[in-house]
């Protein structure tokens, strides 16, 4: 080979070379690029090494949600924690106001400890730590149910009473229900006796619950009303988380015949007293049925004109200002009351009121020897008075507490559940 072409072939090879050489530069300028990028990787991991240690392990949960509405006024607001412990927990009202709650002795919950108001916005501000002492924070806001868009349950007889066995619960919605099925099994009703007791829808608003005979003497009857959350129509939510006791007294029932013009008046079954009564007279006879007596007045106004007896003049037929021992049997304005105007021979003789059923007494309702007195004193609200032989129509089961004039079978059919 000449020298010539010796040069010629050593410069190809290094160009050759120099190819390689370029080529494997670009390569490895590559690999330093991505270096210089992310960081050299050991000191990368020392920098994900020391974030980790100052991030909280703790995790905070706030509920309602932040921005919800409608929330609950009850059990609903709650924070918990897990991975650590609540350190501290504050909840105001948008204007500022303090709400008291206590966190938990295990230190993994918070609540407050009262009912919370409707309409208002809450703000809670939680604060946790995990087992290294590292604090973690969490923040939400929420408003609670308007009464715009809540229901409430008014209900009878009152929370510690004791009432007459022919009591029912019955329970007066502010607002119509349309969600029934929903709303009855929200509400429970039950009795130390072991009677089965069943509700009935007598329109929209209003639920009443009744067992097939008259409660059991002596028994204990719980309602419970679990309707906070729960959707009675359209955007309208209930808020009561209730437990309500009530006892039933002695077994009363009083049966009034405006054919012989007296009332029996029953304990257990048995005739305890004969009372001379003046049921409503031919022209303005007397609902029959099973009546409950809902309401008890030592003294009320009797006015005709509320109740349709109006002479021509539009004034009531009588205005009594002081009817003594007056006792609420229909919201239609029948009661069975002390008579001091009529004369004492009419009682147990003669018809002779706009309907109700009078008994003899005295004017100021003073005197306790007179049978109104004693019927009144020795009467409780829920117990029955039976009207017969008046010659009217029965009176409707919703005309007062009065759904026992339903027999059990139509009485079911009403239940929603």
């Amino acid at each position: 080979m000449t020298d010539s072409k010796r040069r010629k072939g050593l410069m190809t090879a290094s160009a050759l070379l120099g190819g390689v050489l370029v080529l494997s530069a670009c390569s490895g300028g590559g690999s330093k690029a991505g270096a210089s990028d992310g960081g050299d990787p050991t000191s990368q991991a020392k920098v994900d090494e020391a974030a980790a240690k100052k991030t909280s392990e703790a995790l905070i949960k706030i509920t309602p949600a932040d921005g919800s509405d409608n929330a609950s006024i009850n059990n609903g607001t709650a924070v918990t924690v897990s991975k650590g412990s609540l350190t501290s927990v504050s909840m105001k009202t948008e204007s500022g106001t303090a709400v008291a709650g206590q966190i938990s002795a295990d230190k993994k919950s918070w609540k407050p400890l009262n009912q919370l108001a409707r309409a208002t916005t809450y703000k809670i501000a939680a604060v946790a730590a995990d087992s290294a002492g590292r604090t973690a924070n969490e923040n939400a806001s929420f408003t609670t149910v308007s009464p715009a868009n809540s229901f409430i349950g008014n209900f009878t007889p009152e929370d510690g009473s004791t009432v007459g066995v022919g009591m029912p619960v019955s329970i007066n919605f502010n607002k119509a229900i349309t969600n029934k099925a929903a709303v009855q099994k929200g509400i429970t009703v039950s009795s130390s006796s072991g009677q089965e007791v069943v509700g009935h829808w007598f329109n929209a608003n209003r639920l009443d619950f009744r067992p097939e005979s008259y409660w059991t003497g002596g028994s204990t009857v719980t309602l419970k009303l679990n309707l906070d959350g729960v959707q009675g129509a359209s955007g309208v939510y209930g808020v009561q988380q209730k437990t309500v006791t009530f006892k039933i007294g002695r077994n009363r029932v009083s049966i009034v015949d405006a054919q012989t013009k007296t009332m029996n008046v029953t304990q257990d079954g048995k005739v305890v007293k004969t009372i001379p009564i003046s049921a409503g007279a031919p022209d303005h006879t007397t609902y029959q049925g099973q009546m409950v007596i809902s309401e008890k007045f030592k003294e009320t106004r009797m006015d005709g004109s509320t109740v349709g007896f109006k002479k021509n003049d539009g004034k009531g037929e009588y205005d009594i200002k002081d009817v003594p021992h007056a006792m609420r049997l229909s919201n239609s304005g029948t009661f069975i009351h002390g008579n001091y105007w009529g004369a004492k021979s009419v009682f147990g003789s003669v018809n002779t009121s706009h309907g109700c059923v009078g008994l003899s007494d005295t004017k100021g309702a003073g005197d306790p020897n007179t049978p109104a007195a004693w019927f009144f004193n020795n009467s409780l609200i829920g117990d029955v008075v039976v009207v017969k032989n008046t010659g009217d129509k029965a009176i409707a089961p919703d005309n007062g507490l009065n759904g026992w004039n339903l027999d059990w079978a139509a009485w079911k059919a009403g239940s929603a559940v």
